[in-house]
């Protein structure tokens, strides 16, 4: 394959050369696919634009294979936005622009404004239906029926290891999720409403606290916000033979809820034999734990 570009640059290729690129990554022997693709994506971004108009081919199997591989440099950029961002911030990072950029590494082309006012529509109608004055359990109750009862969240039981469940943007587009999935969506939508929760890493679990100065509550989001004690928290750790450790009540920091986060994601694509993305994922939890 003499078309393919020597100097790894797609500037550098003649316009024929481009030309039997497009018709070779048509190609319905997935071994030339599989060449085609390598020399596409070792030329560099540039070959996002040429590439770009053929998303619109009337061939199917043209159009998909543009799209795949102009992803793959918006993956790409993607890639190292999440990983400066776990470079360039402490322990107190914000967790909402971490878990969206988070996002951004699998689905690119995510709207993060969108998102975030999702979130701020969410509290808006929230602010409407809370008494200020009232107990923590009539805060936490009207908060859990809007988001449980009305909205639907749930804990995705049936299918706990599905990547989707750990990326914002799926768990808001599905309303379904893990623990510590769910419990950021609710952590990021008290914050909208200055209410005091924090995250807890349990092991094995995650939950939220709400804490005042007269009222201590904890909040199981996986399980459509049931209520919780202190003593119901201690009562898990014995019953799944944990050690009584303060640090496991203790709240998490935005950077530890973020590297659980991609811990989950690990353990996921480790079971799902992904290995690609297991060393994405690896490169990520080393930046966190840098």
């Amino acid at each position: 394959m003499s078309v393919f570009c020597k100097s790894e640059t797609a500037a550098g290729l003649s316009d024929g050369q481009r030309t039997a690129l497009i018709s070779l990554l048509a190609d319905e022997d997935p071994a030339v696919f599989r060449a085609v693709r390598e020399k596409l994506v070792a030329c560099g971004p540039a070959a996002a634009d040429w590439l770009r108009p053929y998303t619109l081919a009337g061939e199917p199997v043209l159009r998909r294979r543009a799209i795949e591989i102009i992803n793959v440099f918006a993956r790409h950029r993607a890639d190292d936005g999440f990983l400066a961002f776990c470079l360039q911030h402490g322990e107190n990072l914000d967790l909402e622009t971490g878990v969206l950029l988070l996002a951004q590494t699998q689905y690119p082309d995510i709207n993060r404004e969108a998102y975030q006012a999702l979130l701020d529509s969410y509290a808006t109608d929230l602010r409407e239906r809370l008494n200020p004055r009232g107990s923590a359990r009539h805060l936490l109750g009207t908060i859990n029926e809007f988001l449980f009862a009305e909205l639907g969240f749930t804990g995705n039981e049936e299918h706990y290891y599905d990547p989707e469940n750990s990326y914002l943007n799926r768990v808001l587009d599905r309303r379904t999720g893990i623990p510590i999935s769910l419990s950021i969506v609710y952590l990021l939508l008290t914050r909208r409403l200055r209410l005091p929760v924090a995250g807890i890493g349990l092991p094995g679990h995650f939950v939220c606290r709400y804490q005042s100065p007269g009222e201590e509550l904890y909040i199981d989001v996986f399980h459509g916000g049931r209520l919780m004690t202190k003593a119901d928290c201690v009562q898990y750790l014995l019953h799944g033979h944990y050690a009584l450790q303060e640090e496991y009540l203790t709240p998490a920091t935005p950077r530890r809820m973020l590297t659980r986060l991609c811990g989950n994601l690990h353990q996921t694509y480790t079971q799902l034999d992904l290995a690609e993305e297991v060393t994405r994922i690896q490169r990520y939890l080393v930046a966190l734990t840098h």
